[in-house]
């Protein structure tokens, strides 16, 4: 039996992410592929309401797929969490012939799209991408492994400041709920310790930690800070506190900030992108609706919407053990 699905629309949303433009490319491309018509909707739910669409072919996305950022634009809307808002989003779906959505971005935006599914019946799947890695029904998401690739390079740079001049550097990366950044970055980039939400450190274990570095011959050192971190209020309090109880060491703080979003997709992201955006055009045509592409084990799986938001993603307790050992 042929799908009634004739014309799909795609949209990034929320925080971008590199991999963004891998994976619009790909939802194009396959529905080109397929024979679907396809449209790019702009500055996401804003441009839902306001109308901002353009048909979109295989020629449309060349030589995107290497690009961070998003072609397709990013923007919050107070508008569509109303219902007069999602109420004009629906019509200007309907009267542009749009039969379903893809929609790229995190947790907010798929809340938006589970919203917008009960109230209209209207077919929507989501691709994760966001760097946080946040997202439960998948092991990676979109943006985290090229985001891990930035701060480890980073904190290589700093490190090379550190060891120059005996340095301890607090490096604050993303992560305002989940330490997935900051553990794994931790690991690769050898971080004397790594202070993550979910694990709270204590202020007398990291002095603890940071006279044995010192004892053990260590004359640098690098802490890495999720932003959530609750061993301190912030950074720099993590710093005046270590300044007064260990005046041994010269204590800087470097905040990486939004260059963890940015820059060209690693391979891993392309790849990845480009099997989430085939599976959520057939996921349509095959007539299921209101489901999130994720991978495990390598493949690809389809988890609830609604599940993927309320459900947490859990610390790798073992990377965490192989943190504890190679601070040694």
């Amino acid at each position: 039996m042929a799908s009634k699905i004739k014309k799909i629309a795609v949209f990034t949303s929320g925080g971008d992410s590199p991999g963004m433009n891998a994976a619009i490319r790909s939802v194009v491309r396959t529905c080109a592929y397929l024979k679907v018509e396809c449209v790019g909707i702009y500055r996401g739910y804003e441009g839902m309401v306001e109308g901002d669409f353009k048909p979109m072919d295989a020629r449309s996305v060349n030589n995107i797929i290497n690009k961070g950022g998003t072609i397709l634009k990013s923007a919050r809307s107070d508008s569509f969490r109303t219902p007069e808002g999602r109420k004009q989003a629906y019509d200007n779906l309907v009267a542009n012939n749009i039969d379903a959505f893809v929609v790229i971005g995190g947790d907010g935006s798929f809340t938006g799209a589970m919203i917008f599914n009960k109230e209209y019946d209207f077919p929507v799947i989501g691709i994760p991408g966001t760097i946080d890695n946040d997202i439960f029904g998948t092991t990676y998401t979109l943006g985290f492994d090229t985001a891990l690739n930035t701060v480890v390079d980073a904190i290589d740079k700093i490190r090379d400041t550190a060891s120059s001049h005996n340095r301890l550097f607090f490096v604050e990366v993303m992560g305002r709920d989940v330490g997935h950044i900051a553990l794994n970055a931790g690991v690769g980039a050898g971080a004397e310790e790594i202070l993550i939400p979910e694990e709270n450190l204590g202020l007398e274990r990291l002095l603890e930690s940071l006279k044995r570095s010192k004892k053990s011959g260590k004359s640098s050192s690098i802490v890495i800070v999720a932003e959530g971190d609750k061993t301190g209020k912030n950074v720099f309090e993590l710093k005046e506190y270590v300044e007064e109880n260990l005046p041994i060491y010269d204590v800087r703080v470097s905040v990486l900030g939004h260059m963890q979003r940015g820059g060209t997709p690693s391979c891993f992201d392309r790849v990845l992108a480009s099997r989430m955006g085939v599976r959520a055009v057939e996921a349509l045509l095959e007539g299921k609706s209101n489901l999130m592409v994720g991978i495990q084990d390598n493949k690809l799986i389809l988890t609830p919407i609604e599940q993927a938001i309320k459900g947490h993603t859990k610390i790798d307790k073992e990377l965490i053990r192989v943190s504890d050992i190679m601070s040694t």
